[in-house]
């Protein structure tokens, strides 16, 4: 119990004195969605039906892939992992309270969207929320668990990066957020389906807890928990030679 809370500690200390949390969780998504909400829904017809969805899909996918890297090499690239170790804190941990962490910071990014979009411009508020919440939950957590294979297959902060943007960018571009998905060659509309972005953007448009959307998001995060195991369990092996 002891390391646990020292583990909450100090990864409430780091994210205090991140800025890069507040950039990706925060000031871009927001300041993205002040510009390109009034874009869309001024040249876009029914822009207004779904933007709480696209505005959403773009900050949690900003968040995690380029937000929760860069803290994951900090903490098992840096001293950090041998505090971790000196207090007895075991190196699972810490994963784990960066992914709680960025989850608490990205849903209240969404709720914030989620209040903001009808007020500013008129958007259309989800017919289920309980539903829209729930499929926000899934999204986010697919989303952080990708975000974990990045930050824990690479050591490099400068690398994290590029990494990162490498996988946000197509991310975006294919999901259906910016254009419709139709409009798309099919080969990149079946680029787009290798990522989480797609998927949490149609069962959050959907309404309904649709396997088709479903199935897709459950498969991509129990191989991104398996990489992470095996990625995490390689850093302890190292540990212990």
């Amino acid at each position: 119990m002891g390391a646990f809370l020292y583990g909450v500690s100090l990864q409430w200390k780091l994210d205090i004195r991140s800025k890069t949390l507040l950039i990706t969780c925060y000031i871009v998504p927001l300041l993205f969605f002040g510009i390109m909400g009034g874009i869309f829904t001024s040249v876009i017809p029914g822009a207004g039906d779904t933007l709480i969805q696209s505005m959403t899909v773009f900050g949690v996918t900003m968040g995690a892939l380029i937000g929760l890297p860069p803290s994951l090499v900090e903490i098992y690239g840096s001293d950090i992992k041998k505090v971790y170790l000196a207090n007895g804190v075991p190196l699972y941990l810490g994963i784990a309270l960066a992914n709680i962490s960025a989850f608490i910071h990205l849903f209240i990014m969404s709720i914030i969207l989620y209040i903001a979009a009808p007020l500013a411009f008129d958007a259309k508020i989800p017919e289920n929320p309980g539903v829209y919440f729930a499929s926000l939950s899934i999204f986010i957590a697919v989303s952080l668990g990708i975000a974990s294979i990045i930050g824990l297959a690479v050591k490099d902060q400068t690398k994290t990066s590029m990494f990162s943007i490498i996988v946000f960018l197509p991310s975006i571009m294919l999901s259906g957020i910016m254009f419709p998905v139709e409009m798309l060659p099919q080969m990149l509309e079946t680029i787009g389906k290798a990522f989480p972005a797609s998927w949490g953007y149609r069962l959050m448009t959907g309404g309904t807890f649709g396997l088709e959307n479903l199935l897709p998001m459950l498969v991509i995060f129990v191989l991104a928990v398996c990489a992470c195991a095996i990625l995490l369990s390689g850093k302890m092996i190292w540990r212990n030679k």
